[in-house]
């Protein structure tokens, strides 16, 4: 007999499922988003079941939901970007389920987002930027035939830095993605969406020479027989492509390189931007280079340009 699909044991996890499929066919949003709202909805419903003896969406209220909340809080301690995560999802599920007539009333309409869970991103400073960029060092003992890995690094940082990409959009570059004539690489970001962001000089000339010095070592003639590289850009010391856990472990052994602690590949993003606005560009320019859909999702990088007010009003305001 044909294996089937188990069915869903509450009115709640079908309503889940219906809800994750929509988003996957009709929002068209990338898989780890989706995984993200099923944990988050699976732990919801978890928590109503034994928490609240509630098996079924319609029968949620308001004053459940801030229990949910405050059990994050108090019992989890879980942090404020993940309490502000699930929150969304609680609003988005919700809405969805009135919007196909699952529900009369959003339980959830009234779930506001503090501004204080919403923690601003740490920023590297363009001093901390530049001793990240050159951590990546040839060794003392290069071993004979080895290939320069430290070139791919540096392209790497240098790609991240100059076109604020993520760790996961990083992997995912093909060399057919790399715009030469335009000296600019298409990225496929979340939810499949291509947008092409201009590489900066000294980014351009460190995947030139990777290309030229590094990649050609990685890739033998067998590994070339076997297509193991896929038509990537960046490859492992065994000629695969890289993967977006890769990606995170370079940052943070280049970033230990250069005395540098507490950083992830998305503070290399949030620095992109931040360093972008301070520096006068326009807020809608930042939000297509990232491959933001909302604009409220840009302005966070606005707070960045505080020290310069500060800097500006003292100098030119009379009671500065």
């Amino acid at each position: 007999m044909p294996r089937t699909a188990r069915q869903p044991r509450t009115a709640f996890e079908g309503a889940a499922r219906r809800f994750l499929a929509s988003l996957r066919v009709e929002a068209g949003l990338a898989p780890a988003t989706i995984e993200a709202y099923g944990r988050d909805l699976r732990d919801l419903g978890l928590f109503l079941a034994e928490s609240e003896s509630i098996d079924d969406p319609a029968r949620v209220t308001p004053a459940m939901l801030i229990r949910h909340v405050r059990e994050m809080t108090a019992d989890r301690g879980y942090a404020p970007a993940t309490i502000a995560r699930r929150l969304a999802t609680m609003k988005v599920f919700f809405r969805w389920l009135v919007g196909n007539a699952v529900l009369e009333a959003n339980p959830a309409d009234h779930l506001d987002q503090p501004a204080r869970w919403q923690r601003l991103p740490g920023v590297l400073s363009p001093r901390q930027m530049r001793a990240l960029l050159a951590a990546p060092q040839p060794p003392e003992k290069p071993r004979p035939g080895a290939a320069p890995l430290w070139l791919r690094d540096r392209a790497i940082l240098e790609l991240m830095y100059a076109s604020g990409l993520r760790a996961s959009e990083v992997g995912a570059i093909g060399t057919g993605d790399l715009l030469e004539h335009l000296r600019a690489v298409r990225v496929l970001g979340k939810g499949d969406k291509e947008r092409l962001v201009p590489m900066g000089g000294p980014a351009d000339e460190a995947v030139r020479t990777y290309l030229r010095e590094c990649r050609p070592l990685l890739i033998t003639a067998e590994r070339a027989a076997e297509r193991r590289d896929k038509g990537r850009l960046f490859l492992s010391r065994t000629g695969r492509p890289i993967e977006r856990v890769r990606v995170w472990q370079i940052v943070k052994r280049r970033a230990r390189d250069a005395g540098l602690h507490d950083v992830h590949p998305h503070m290399l993003r949030h620095s992109f931007a931040t360093h972008l606005l301070a520096g006068g560009a326009d807020l809608r320019v930042v939000q297509s280079l990232l491959g933001h859909a909302d604009i409220s999702t840009t302005q966070i990088y606005t707070h960045v340009d505080k020290s310069a007010l500060h800097a500006l009003i003292k100098s030119k305001h009379p009671r500065g």
